[in-house]
């Protein structure tokens, strides 16, 4: 699309429908975060669920099952396919497994593992948007819904990519994830330092001084009306937090 339209590319999170019931009865279908009510007219959120049919060698089963708990998926039953194999059979949260999810799979049973899964109704569960601010600006591509208990993980997660991705500018960034108008991480994107004093022979310390304070006050100047530049790659680089 970039190259056939010369359209601006930007990858945000994949996303799945949740069932939200606010606390004046409305019922909406969200399936963006920008879109999610605050979090006091939310009454309940319901999210998809997957059945998932994990394949793998025996000797992997308590790895895959201890990948599952992380990913709050319960397995249910396992069959055995033969001598050396088995499935594991269980109930996962969708939003969980589009990532990483058969990576890590692969990863784990040294390419033997595989997964398979089908649509299995909603649940109620407790969900949270987790918001990405940088320099207090909400940055709505790397928003997200998130579990309650996963958000300030998740959070120090991204802020920690966000802050080796976004590149130094003439100002400290400040990067902060926030549930609620809370926030649960933060990091900081050092300020480019230029040394104005290296023109200053000798010991002029008054002089020295007065640079230096003249510096500080144009960066503060140039931070209120300036505004973060975030490259592509930073969004491609997040999705992998």
């Amino acid at each position: 699309m970039r190259r056939e339209f010369n359209m601006d590319i930007i990858a945000t999170y994949p996303s799945v429908v949740y069932k939200v019931v606010t606390t004046s009865g409305e019922k909406m279908d969200i399936d963006n975060p920008v879109y999610l009510p605050e979090q006091n007219f939310i009454a309940t959120i319901s999210e998809p669920m997957v059945k998932a049919y994990l394949m793998c060698p025996n000797e992997y089963i308590g790895d895959l099952m201890n990948l599952a708990g992380e990913k709050r998926g319960i397995i249910q039953e396992t069959e055995t396919l033969d001598s050396g194999r088995v499935i594991l059979i269980g109930r996962i949260p969708l939003n969980e497994i589009l990532i990483d999810f058969h990576d890590r799979i692969k990863s784990i049973t040294r390419g033997y593992g595989s997964l398979d899964y089908e649509y299995d109704g909603y649940e109620p569960a407790k969900m949270v948007k987790l918001d990405m601010l940088v320099n207090g600006d909400p940055v709505d591509a790397f928003s997200l819904i998130t579990h309650r208990d996963k958000a300030e993980q998740r959070g120090r997660a991204l802020a920690s990519k966000l802050k080796e991705v976004i590149p130094p500018q003439q100002y400290k960034v400040a990067i902060q994830a926030a549930v609620g108008g809370k926030v649960v991480a933060r990091e900081t994107v050092n300020a480019l330092r230029k040394d104005v004093t290296a023109k200053c022979y000798g010991g002029d310390i008054t002089r020295k001084r007065k640079l230096l304070e003249k510096q500080k006050a144009g960066k503060k100047r140039m931070k209120s009306v300036g505004s973060v530049n975030i490259p592509q790659q930073a969004f491609i680089e997040v999705l992998k937090a």
